[in-house]
């Protein structure tokens, strides 16, 4: 029987739907956008915020955070290519049992080489290992800021470089290394923000403390399975390239949660193999839509192959040289430019292409909307493409 073939058109109208973008599609609340993209993309704090604004109704800031940190039924973790997400609750014993573990693995090596070489402590694991429990006491009477912890932790005081002339070579707090661990492991999480919304000021907490109820990671090859699990409902179809991106894990992990998927090979229009989910239906025809999605959106960030939404003369333009995309804008399933905002915080349009006087409309559109939304408050970006730059040059 002649393999399924699915069109650069049929991915696009799944990302109007499965993604909540076209207006029609949109959802009710933090939590439900947050399964429906799988995880959320956290290292800009911003990009939580503004990834559920693009896809729900009715939502305001206030609401992201009442769901982080009163609710608790999303939770940032660092996971998949040592990238900070907002997971759903129920899927970080996924994450903790493979691709935050993977990570976690080769954390260990790499700090306890730099502690050995900063000439912090000649055994590097067995600082960690110190570090890490008196962390864990000091959180076992409350939650603290990572300047809090430093203070009172005398294993985390430590800095380690900036012993050459090098503009590199700055000193580096040996903190951020031990929290950062602990949360790999799922030991300690990222609790209530100490800061606006918009910042990554995270106070640390114990998981026990935050959760309540702390489920056991799952075995390695059921955490890839589940993630994997999801990865398919959000962005299939996709190529095991794709997948193994996403994960940051490898093509041996991959091909085996197919497996256990039994997930269903398919012909994608530039000719390659993509994977479905096996309960896998088409989207059907969308009407065109438009959306402004913010740094590192999890819509962009999906796949590793990009060429089905993303024209590949625009790249050089909305990414960086390792591939972070910034702010974008999407007119009918494709990138046709990005968004900056204004000094009052008014949300302007930076196209690359002309979109016909519908698009604009319903571009324009959008924008008044996440400036609304947006209420003045202006965000700082890490991640400023080259793009945006030139918008906001006077």
């Amino acid at each position: 029987m002649a393999r399924r073939r699915i069109s650069d058109s049929e991915r696009r109208s799944r990302i109007a739907v499965r993604h909540a973008l076209a207006p029609a599609h949109r959802l009710a609340d933090v939590a439900a956008v947050t399964r429906a993209m799988t995880v959320l993309h956290a290292t800009e704090a911003a990009t939580v915020h503004l990834a559920v604004a693009a896809r729900a109704e009715g939502v305001k800031p206030e609401d992201v955070d009442a769901e982080l940190y009163d609710a608790r039924s999303v939770v940032k973790q660092l996971a998949m290519r040592r990238t900070l997400f907002v997971f759903p609750r129920e899927l970080l014993p996924a994450a903790w049992g493979s691709a935050s573990a993977r990570v976690a693995t080769s954390e260990r090596k790499r700090i306890a080489k730099a502690i050995a070489a900063g000439g912090i402590a000649p055994d590097g694991e067995a600082w960690l290992d110190a570090a890490r429990d008196a962390t864990l006491a000091r959180l076992a009477a409350g939650p603290a800021t990572t300047a809090e912890l430093r203070a009172e932790v005398p294993e985390l005081a430590g800095m380690v470089g900036g012993t050459t002339d090098k503009t590199w070579d700055r000193p580096v707090s040996v903190a951020p290394w031990v929290l950062t661990h602990l949360g790999l492991e799922g030991r300690v999480l990222r609790g209530r923000n100490a800061g606006h919304w918009r910042l990554n000021k995270p106070t640390w907490t114990t998981a026990d403390d935050w959760l309540g109820v702390v489920d056991e990671p799952l075995e390695q090859d059921a955490g890839y399975a589940a993630l994997v699990d999801q990865w398919l409902t959000t962005f299939g179809p996709g190529t095991a390239a794709d997948i193994q991106w996403w994960l940051g894990s490898t093509k041996t992990a991959v091909t085996r949660a197919l497996a256990d998927l039994g997930a269903v090979e398919v012909d994608l229009e530039d000719g390659t193999t993509g994977w479905v989910h096996p309960a896998d239906e088409d989207a059907g025809p969308v009407e065109p839509w438009a959306a402004l999605l913010p740094t590192l959106d999890p819509t962009v960030m999906g796949w590793k192959a990009r060429g089905f939404y993303l024209p590949p003369e625009h790249v050089p333009y909305l990414f960086d040289t390792n591939g972070n995309a910034g702010t974008t804008a999407w007119w009918d399933g494709r990138i046709v430019g990005c968004w900056v905002q204004d000094e009052e915080g008014v949300v302007r349009l930076s196209l690359l292409e002309d979109v016909g006087p519908d698009g604009l409309a319903a571009l324009e559109l959008e924008a008044q909307r996440l400036t609304a939304w947006l209420d003045g408050t202006v965000i700082g970006n890490v991640y400023a493409s080259r793009q945006m730059k030139q918008a906001k040059l006077p």
